[in-house]
Formats: structure tokens, C-alpha cells, sequence
């Protein structure tokens, strides 16, 4: 361990000290920039290459990357459209006419007879069968709904 006093390190018992001898300082050549201690010398023929200023840079291209990118994005969404369109269960061709009871929307319909498809398409096909557009249902109109293979409700 050593300690700074006022002068240079004073050691303890025990410890020597040791005395770097000094290396003889080389004086710098004309023509010579100081440097840096930890940065290499560049000795002529092995540095790095000259290049003009003037010399174009070498732009890479990046819009191949781009076009593919924006490709596979494409691909992949229309993918998962076809497969969420196979998800959802498809309208009946088969339909039967019912009368629409008392508080019955053509939501509740379309559950109850259509039950394994999407109940927004099935109301969607109601109103193209009957020509309904946007208009109310009442009760004791008869509808032309699509229905499901086996009927649920055997008596309407």
C-alpha cells in the first residue's frame, strides 16, 4: 500500500518500491501528427485507402427488402381471411317459412332456426329473401328464413 505526502509515495514496511527506469523520449519528425497513444500507426502502403471526395458513395438499395416485407404482409392477412371466412359456419340453403311471434326479432330468429351459423349473416339473408331492407318486423308476418338440416322447433 502506498500513501501520497507532499512530496512522492511513502511505503510501508514490507513494501518496496519499485522505480520504472525512463525511456528515452523519441523526438517527432517533421511532417508527423501527434497521435494518440492507443491508436495504431499508419505506415504507408497498409492504411486505409484513399478515396476521392468526389467519388460517389455506393447506395445499397433497400427497397427489395421493402416490396418483399409489404409482400409477405399481404399474403399473410389474405391468408387469415380465407381461413376466418372457413371458420364461421355458412348460411343454410334450405329455408322454411315461419311466422314472427309477439317480441321477436330477426336476431332471435336466426338463433333458433340457424343456430351453427353466424347470426349476422343469417339476418343479412332473412331481409334478401323477404326483401326487408331496413324495415321492423311485426308480429304474425310470415318470413322466409334459412334453417339448419334437422329444425330445432318442430311446431312453427
Amino acid at each position: 500500500m502506498s500513501v501520497l505526502l507532499e512530496g512522492g509515495p511513502v511505503t510501508g514496511p514490507g513494501m518496496r518500491k519499485e522505480v520504472r527506469p525512463h525511456l528515452p523520449v523519441r523526438p517527432r519528425g517533421q511532417g508527423e501528427s501527434r497521435r494518440p497513444p492507443g491508436r495504431a500507426r499508419v505506415v504507408a502502403g497498409r492504411g486505409r485507402r484513399a478515396v476521392p471526395d468526389c467519388a460517389p458513395r455506393r447506395l445499397v438499395p433497400r427497397w427489395p427488402w421493402l416490396a418483399a416485407i409489404a409482400l409477405t404482409t399481404g399474403l399473410i392477412v389474405t391468408g387469415l381471411g380465407v381461413f376466418a371466412e372457413g371458420m364461421s359456419g355458412r348460411v343454410p340453403e334450405q329455408t322454411a317459412t315461419v311466422t314472427v311471434g309477439a317480441g321477436e326479432t330477426l336476431w332471435d330468429m336466426a338463433r333458433e332456426y340457424a343456430p351453427s351459423a353466424d347470426a349476422d349473416d343469417v339476418v343479412a339473408r332473412i331481409r334478401q329473401l323477404n326483401s326487408l331492407g331496413d324495415t321492423a318486423v311485426v308480429p304474425g308476418l310470415p318470413l322466409t328464413v334459412p334453417v339448419d338440416a334437422e329444425p330445432l322447433v318442430a311446431g312453427r
